[in-house]
């Protein structure tokens, strides 16, 4: 008996590459979107958490969406005020591999600027 396989065998490594070969790209491509949508996340959580500090000392709403702009460009800012704070929510629209997705976060400060 040689070590040598059966030479029907000839090839089937580099097929098998060949089938494999766009799934673990797919899988990269994925995994790479994921962290870029949980980056712009962050972006866009820190850019609310400022907006609501900037309203909550008394800022122009027109201040807090040029703030967010210069973080988080194509990023839509909404506001509101319940009780004692000021809450901003920042909204965008992310693409993983061609799907949209909508990203918001939203935070709240005391309303001292009143």
């Amino acid at each position: 008996m040689t070590a040598v396989g059966d030479p029907r065998d000839r090839g089937a490594v580099t097929a098998e590459i060949a089938v494999a070969l766009p799934v673990i790209v797919l899988v990269l491509a994925a995994c790479l979107g994921g962290l870029g949508l949980a980056a712009a996340h962050l972006r866009a959580h820190d850019a609310a958490a400022d907006a609501a500090r900037l309203l909550g000392r008394g800022e122009s709403i027109s201040t807090a969406q040029q703030h967010v702009a210069r973080t988080v460009p194509s990023a839509r800012l909404s506001v509101s005020r319940p009780s004692g704070l000021v809450c901003a929510s920042v909204q965008l629209e992310q693409r993983v591999m061609l799907v949209p997705i909508v990203l918001t976060a939203s935070s709240c400060a005391l309303d001292g600027g009143r």
